[in-house]
């Protein structure tokens, strides 16, 4: 798949899942500016949760060259996780510190807030990788029937998902608050192990 696909798909409202988008890149030339800059944004950890690169979360969206030419300014297109994310800056700075530093600039970042981040654009890669961390990662999001935000008073999430253990994979668990350290988890406990631990929930 070539990224003039991945930009089509993006402009149609539409976007790739974090495994397509994996194979995607796969696909590329490993000699070229592109694939070597998609090689470092790997490294790139996000601010919040350090276990994941900023392309294991699916923030990065595509590298573009334009026209191909070797000297070009990189463009790279990134979708925060929210409108409001108060690492979006730091994810900036650090991606283009990154490509700077191996020799791939100029580069820039643009933002893409439309279609809106969701955490099927997690690499398969990404999800082990938090519950290594011991943070239970997302299910599949039905996009079809849209996932609503909304603010949830103390008690009021009387239905929470069962969620496994990321430490011994028990399902016996309980939700004990509908936040965790960011908005995007939520605080669980394994009645097994006895150990707490978070849920990143699917949006």
């Amino acid at each position: 798949m070539s990224l003039v696909v991945l930009a089509g798909a993006a402009k149609a409202g539409s976007a790739l899942s974090g495994a397509a988008l994996d194979a995607a890149v796969a696909a590329l030339p490993p000699e070229g500016r592109v694939a070597r800059a998609w090689a470092v944004l790997g490294t790139v950890l996000d601010p919040e949760v350090p276990a994941l690169s900023v392309r294991d979360l699916g923030i990065v969206r595509e590298v573009i060259t334009p026209d191909g030419a070797p000297d070009s300014v990189l463009e790279i297109v990134l979708t925060p996780t929210y409108s409001g994310c108060p690492a979006t800056e730091v994810i900036e700075q650090d991606c283009l510190l990154a490509i700077n530093a191996a020799g791939l600039g100029p580069a820039k970042v643009t933002l893409r807030r439309a279609p809106a981040w969701t955490t099927d654009w997690i690499s398969e890669a990404g999800k082990s990788k938090l519950s290594a961390y011991g943070i239970a990662p997302p299910g599949p999001v039905d996009l079809s029937v849209g996932v609503p935000m909304r603010i949830v008073r103390r008690g009021a999430d009387r239905n929470p998902p069962v969620v496994a253990c990321p430490r011994c994979a028990s399902l016996q668990t309980e939700q004990l608050s509908a936040f965790g350290a960011t908005a995007c988890k939520s605080l669980y406990r394994c009645l097994a192990c006895r150990e707490p631990f978070e849920y990143f929930k699917p949006i």
